[in-house]
């Protein structure tokens, strides 16, 4: 067993196509409409046929308090692995990305979280070498 596909809950998916894209450097995996939203996934270009992030319409009526909550409580709502968080954040601050956690080492890992514009805490982490 493995990990295929996980989610994100978006307010709006055509802002988050081009934030995990334009921003973040995924690539885009999947774009079907499916009504008034789309399937829409993005793939890291490291590893093209490796899990999928879904960039999921969040109507539902759970959603909003949910993202609300975590947010109020700083926990992300996903974790992507980088090879320099300090490197990233330098990178993506430049690029106007909003930090409410700066690179922290926490034991054997640096992390450090942003808003990604679209309801959700992302957290960017890296394993340090033992």
């Amino acid at each position: 067993m493995k990990i295929h596909m996980t989610s994100v809950f978006v307010d709006d998916q055509a802002k988050a196509e081009r934030f995990y894209t334009d921003v973040l450097g995924f690539v885009k995996k999947h774009d079907l409409p499916l009504g008034t939203d789309r399937w829409l996934t993005v793939v890291s270009p490291e590893d093209p046929d490796g899990t999928e992030l879904l960039l999921e319409p969040g109507r539902h009526p759970a959603v909003q308090p949910y993202k609300d909550a975590l947010v109020a409580d700083g926990i992300p709502a996903a974790a992507f692995a980088v090879d320099d968080v300090r490197g990233e954040f330098e990178r993506l601050t430049g690029l106007g990305v909003t930090f409410t956690q700066e690179p922290l080492e926490m034991g054997m890992v640096v992390t450090a979280v942003f808003d990604d514009t679209c309801g959700n805490l992302i957290q960017i982490q890296q394993l340090k070498q033992s």
